[in-house]
């Protein structure tokens, strides 16, 4: 008896030269009227070479030529073959056998994912689920009615989907139910809000951040790129690092800059060339530097040599005016100009450090007209 264990699609096409012989296209029919391809890989181009890897193991065999058949090679099991087919199945149905499907791997590498982006992928795969699911059944009711067998076939592979479509949606309970993390636009919402047409007054506290320095025009100069990955990579490996060690977890802050020009009135009057700017990300102060360094030499595995103005330090503003902006960067203008020439004189104030802006949307997914930024302005006395 040959001992050598029959690969699925080995063992599907020997099942059915054990029903008759056949020939390589009726095979195929025979494949898709049973949806056999929906739990074993076959394509047509496969089933001569499979055919072939049996007749050499002895267990099919070449049988007579098919007048008129568009293939003319049929084939028939051997007596090996049939001894084979036979104990292959009474293994297959004996022996409980586990499937190790990707959706795990995923799962095991949760830690190292932004949960938002985990869990709106775990609600795309409830979606896919639940149009497999369908198809399914409607290829199966359309072809009824279909020998016991071959319902039980369907049966598996549809309630296998629906075992998962449920795990897939008590998975994505748990994992809601513990995200048990700070999300500092809540926790510090009078820094991270504003009312948009008026100027509200916020006194800021020392915070810390990651920094990138830089110049220029920010759609046009690569640098600018260069940092916002540095400033993401950093952040975000610090992120897990402080919840592997720690156990407290959080929401990357959005991403703030600080924008300057060495005569105010370019920068007022978008002359972009010759701005000078720090990107930067707000990092909790219980994240300890030894991590800011771990984090840093991570990122410096996955982007190379880091900008030499990356640091981690504190910013000190103080009393601030600001307000929400929703539109494109670029109009921003005209809200500047009366801060700086009507809202601040009339208060007495004067500049305490750069035009700061936060930037609560993603420009990458959201429309210029729709963005949503915090502009704020350092103020202090004028007197």
């Amino acid at each position: 008896m040959d001992r050598k264990k029959l690969s699925d699609g080995e063992f599907a096409i020997l099942s059915l030269l054990g029903e008759s012989d056949h020939h390589g296209y009726e095979i195929d029919a025979l494949i898709e009227a049973r949806g056999m391809r929906e739990w074993t890989a076959i394509g047509f181009s496969s089933i001569y070479f499979l055919l072939g890897k049996l007749s050499k193991r002895g267990l099919a065999r070449f049988a007579k030529a098919k007048r008129g058949a568009k293939a003319a090679k049929v084939f028939s099991i051997t007596p090996k073959g049939r001894e084979a087919l036979t104990a292959a199945t009474v293994r297959m149905l004996a022996e409980p056998s586990r499937v190790f499907p990707e959706v795990l791997l995923g799962i095991a590498n949760w830690p190292g994912l932004d949960e938002a982006s985990g869990l709106k992928a775990l609600e795309k795969r409830l979606t896919g689920l639940s149009v497999e699911i369908a198809r399914l059944q409607a290829k199966r009711d359309r072809q009824r009615p279909l020998p016991d067998f071959v319902e039980c076939l369907f049966d598996y592979t549809i309630e296998q989907l629906q075992a998962d479509l449920v795990w897939t949606r008590r998975t994505i309970n748990r994992l809601e139910t513990n995200m048990d993390k700070i999300d500092f636009k809540k926790k510090l919402s009078t820094l991270y809000s504003a009312p948009a047409g008026s100027f509200a007054t916020v006194d800021v506290p020392v915070m810390q951040f990651v920094k990138i320095d830089g110049k220029g025009d920010p759609n046009r100069d690569p640098a600018y790129k260069h940092a916002i990955e540095w400033l993401y990579s950093v952040s975000y490996a610090m992120k897990f690092a402080t919840k592997t060690k720690s156990g407290k977890d959080y929401v990357v802050p959005p991403l703030e800059g600080l924008w300057w020009a060495d005569n105010p009135d370019d920068f007022v009057g978008r002359r972009k060339h010759l701005w000078r700017w720090t990107m930067m990300i707000m990092v909790p102060d219980f994240v300890e530097r030894s991590l800011y360094e771990a984090a840093l030499a991570k990122s410096r595995d996955k982007l190379g040599e880091p900008p030499i103005s990356l640091r981690l330090e504190q910013l000190d503003e103080g009393r601030c005016l600001q307000t929400l902006h929703i539109g494109s960067y670029d109009d921003e203008g005209p809200t500047l100009a009366k801060l700086h020439n009507e809202i601040m004189p009339a208060k007495g104030m004067t500049f305490a450090g750069s035009h700061h802006e936060i930037y609560l949307s993603d420009a990458r997914k959201t429309s210029p007209e729709k963005l949503k930024t915090i502009l704020r302005q350092p103020v202090r006395s004028a007197g």
